[in-house]
C-alpha cells in the first residue's frame, strides 16, 4: 500500500551515496599547482547524468584552452548532468572570481526537453552552446540537432562544441548534420589536447567538434 512506502516519522532519510570530485585547469592541472579548480558533487546512487565522464572532463578542457573565446559571451550548455563544462566557462565569464562557496559561478539552470518547443527555449540566443556525451542515444539524435538547429538559427555566428564517444557512429552523425543545414568546423582527437596527467586515467575514443549553420541555409 501506499502508506509502506513512507518514511517512519521521526526517522531521517537514508543518506544519499555523494562525493565531490575536484578538477584542476591551467598550471600542471593539480592540486598543488592549477588556476581554476571546479568542484562537482557526483551522486552514484542516480542515473548516468550525475556521473563526471570522461566527455565532460575533455570538453571542460577544451574550454579552458579556449578561455578566451567565451569571454563575454553568452553559454548554453544542453544535457548538462553534473555540468562541469558550462561550469568552467561561467567561471571563465566570472573572471575566475574567488570561490567563496562551491562554486561561485553566474549560472541559470532551465530544464529543456530536445526537440520539445517550450517557452524558454525562445529566450535562448546563446554564443556558444556546449554539449558533453549528449551524442550516446541514437533515437535522441533528431530531436538534439532539432533543438541545436533552432538555437544556431536564433543565435546568428553560433556554434556548437561537443565531444562524443565514436561508439555513436559518426557517420550518422554527418548524416543528420548534413539534413538540418549543419557543417562541421573543426574535429579534434580529444586526447590530443588533454594534459597527460588527465588522459592517463581516462579511455575511450572521444572525438570533439564544432557545429555551425551551412551559410545560405534557407529558414
Amino acid at each position: 500500500s501506499s502508506s509502506e512506502a513512507e518514511e517512519e516519522p521521526g526517522r531521517a532519510p537514508p543518506p544519499r551515496m555523494t562525493t565531490v570530485s575536484h578538477h584542476y585547469f591551467g598550471g600542471s592541472s593539480s592540486e598543488r599547482d592549477h588556476d581554476l579548480r571546479v568542484d562537482i558533487v557526483e551522486n552514484i546512487e542516480e542515473d548516468y547524468g550525475m556521473f563526471v565522464w570522461p566527455c565532460s572532463v575533455i570538453l571542460a578542457e577544451y574550454v579552458w584552452q579556449q578561455r578566451p573565446r567565451f569571454s563575454r559571451s553568452r553559454v548554453v550548455e544542453l544535457g548538462a548532468g553534473t555540468s562541469l563544462p558550462g561550469l568552467v566557462a561561467a567561471k571563465v565569464l566570472d573572471n575566475i572570481q574567488q570561490i567563496c562557496s562551491l562554486n561561485n559561478a553566474n549560472c541559470t539552470v532551465l530544464g529543456l526537453t530536445w526537440g520539445d518547443w517550450d517557452e524558454p527555449v525562445f529566450d535562448l540566443h546563446p554564443d556558444i552552446i556546449l554539449g558533453a556525451d549528449v551524442l550516446y542515444d541514437s533515437a535522441k539524435f533528431d530531436d538534439l540537432f532539432a533543438t541545436v538547429t533552432f538555437l544556431l538559427e536564433n543565435s546568428p555566428g553560433a556554434v556548437f562544441i561537443t565531444t562524443y564517444h565514436n561508439r555513436s557512429g559518426h557517420h550518422l552523425i554527418e548524416f543528420l548534420m548534413v539534413k538540418w543545414g549543419l557543417k562541421c568546423l573543426k574535429l579534434l582527437d580529444g586526447f590530443s589536447f588533454l594534459p597527460s596527467c588527465k588522459a592517463d586515467s581516462l579511455q575511450g575514443n572521444i572525438q570533439l567538434v564544432e557545429i555551425t549553420l551551412e551559410k545560405g541555409k534557407p529558414k
